[in-house]
């Protein structure tokens, strides 16, 4: 990787902490740097994402697309060569399995006949 291709970047998660900083080529697919990221992540968190889709990364308010570059995708407000560019890490909320989230949000019904004579 030649230095100038390159861009050291860091990602900020939603508890405050901090993945890298690391040099990445400005070629690179923002979808190949989630699963860096996916694969660099801390094992004592909580909430882990399993896949590209889970995660979410955003620069300067924009949410990165996933089959875009680096280059395609960054923001050149305010950074200066030799900066490091820090990327907000956003987590997909888990989700339950449909049919089990249905069966606990209703009620159980119970067999009733109802008749109203007007």
């Amino acid at each position: 990787m030649a230095g100038e291709d390159c861009i050291e970047l860091k990602f900020r998660l939603a508890d405050g902490s901090d993945i890298g900083p690391s040099k990445y080529n400005q070629s690179m697919t923002v979808s190949s740097l989630k699963e860096k990221i996916i694969s660099q992540w801390p094992k004592d968190k909580e909430n882990t994402p399993k896949t590209v889709n889970d995660v979410k990364l955003i620069n300067a308010g924009k949410i990165l697309e996933n089959n875009r570059t680096l280059a395609e995708s960054r923001l050149p407000v305010g950074e200066l060569p030799g900066m490091i560019i820090t990327m907000h890490v956003v987590l997909r909320p888990p989700t339950l399995d449909k049919k089990s989230e249905k069966l606990q949000n209703d009620p159980p019904m119970k067999n009733r006949c109802a008749c109203i004579i007007l």
